[in-house]
């Protein structure tokens, strides 16, 4: 039987998909265990959008210069959008949110990227490019994500989940090359 510690460290960002669609009943075991996410307070400050029309997916690639690229070819995004008046504590429920999806779909045997979208300005001047400038689009990453899928304005997207089954082999995190040092126990 797996562990959770043979999970975590199996679980890796994909980039690349099959061009196969998400069965529906593997959607909904992910979307379940995002709602059983943490919160602070118990709030669910999260609202979250299933994306699987490939052109709006298409589109929204071109949100960043950098990072956003494997939308293009995933059949499947999940977008994390909250709303900051209900907690201050929204940016850590939506990213533990994240990470209870990304690992729900490795348990699925699917691989999922992040792709941070809070923060983040017009695509057109930032460096370096991995698209053609002519592709970007020119409004922040949030307000087209935005645009393209109906999210009110009152909501603010921290970030797309691109997820589809793995089009590439990684392997696992070896334990051996993580960094220790960072560890401190009782005081620095």
């Amino acid at each position: 039987m797996e562990t959770f510690r043979d999970l975590a460290l199996r679980r890796r960002s994909y980039r690349k998909y099959q061009n196969r669609p998400v069965e529906r009943e593997k959607i909904k075991q992910i979307l379940e265990i995002a709602l059983a996410s943490p919160s602070g307070k118990r709030i669910n400050p999260w609202e979250f959008i299933v994306v699987e029309d490939r052109d709006i997916l298409r589109q929204m690639s071109a949100c960043r210069t950098y990072g956003s690229q494997m939308l293009d070819g995933a059949p499947l995004g999940i977008i994390i959008a909250l709303d900051t008046a209900k907690a201050d504590t929204w940016q850590c429920d939506g990213a533990i949110a994240a990470l209870n999806i990304l690992l729900a779909c490795e348990d699925l045997d699917l691989g999922a990227c992040w792709m941070q979208v809070y923060g983040r300005t017009s695509p057109a001047d930032s460096e370096p490019l991995a698209v053609s400038r002519e592709t970007l689009a020119e409004e922040p990453a949030e307000n087209m994500i935005k645009r393209l899928t109906g999210i009110p304005e009152h909501l603010t997207v921290l970030c797309v989940i691109a997820i589809g089954y793995k089009g590439e082999e990684k392997k696992p995190i070896n334990p051996e090359k993580l960094q220790y040092e960072k560890i401190h126990w009782g005081k620095w």
